[in-house]
């Protein structure tokens, strides 16, 4: 039965206050839809080898830090609060656990490397189908090594840089976007345009999967049962979109 607004005060305010063990767990209950929400999110690109209930655990530990550290009184809203620290806990347990194996890793590369060559060569983004081609692999193969490596960059900000002679986190590397020079401006404002270039090329499923995904932050079965497609069907869509968005992305960091 849903919680009314004043028994969730109450039940706030026991933890709060006490610290009281029941009050924890009726929260953790209560919030336990956010926490299979960003499994589900986070988990659509991953290998079929990372095993959901560990996404759920590191998740979890993410809602038990966010209501630790939460501060009730200054209004904030807790869902977006805790969905910062339930990611963030996820993506670091993925990091740490070293999910993504060296195959996958080889095959990305492969495919990126191939990507790029195809695209030097005909002078424009390429399809899926005509990498695949030019590996002998099938297009959704293809599909899915991109989709599955797409996470595979994440980092947290916490960790430590790689460089030795300096002991700091890449949170205290990251620039100031707002002071971005005119070189910068340029490629952000080009990568943009090239962007919404690409979207518009996108067929009609492609962008209504990629805008609710992506903007309204649905889970790729709540897409499907609003396109009636099945739910390997919406992902397949938008593995296709994702492959001719990550070129631009790709295209702009090579031009940084």
């Amino acid at each position: 039965m849903p919680q009314t607004k004043e028994v969730e005060s109450l039940i706030w305010k026991k933890w709060i206050e006490h610290r009281d063990n029941e009050a924890c767990d009726e929260l953790i209950r209560l919030y336990l839809p956010l926490v299979d929400y960003h499994v589900q999110r986070i988990s659509v690109g991953l290998p079929r080898n990372v095993n959901k209930e560990d996404l759920k655990s590191h998740a979890l530990i993410g809602l038990y830090d966010a209501l630790e550290k939460f501060d009730y009184s200054r209004e904030l809203k807790f869902d977006t609060y805790a969905s910062f620290r339930i990611r963030g806990s996820i993506i670091d347990g993925l990091r740490q656990e070293d999910w993504l194996p060296r195959s996958l890793r080889e095959r990305t590369k492969k495919v990126e490397t191939t990507t790029e060559k195809l695209e030097q060569t005909y002078g424009r983004y390429v399809t899926a189908k005509e990498v695949a081609d030019q590996l002998e692999l099938t297009e959704d193969e293809v599909l899915q090594v991109m989709s599955e490596s797409f996470v595979a960059n994440l980092l947290s900000i916490d960790e430590k840089t790689s460089d030795s002679n300096r002991d700091e986190t890449f949170k205290s590397t990251l620039i100031d976007k707002s002071t971005l020079n005119p070189e910068e401006q340029l490629v952000k404002k080009n990568t943009h345009e090239e962007l919404v270039r690409i979207i518009e090329s996108l067929n009609d499923k492609e962008q209504l999967v990629i805008s609710l995904f992506y903007f309204e932050e649905l889970t790729l079965t709540e897409i499907g049962q609003i396109m009636g497609l099945s739910t390997s069907r919406i992902s397949q869509i938008h593995s296709k979109a994702l492959f001719r968005l990550k070129q631009v992305f790709t295209k702009g960091k090579a031009l940084k």
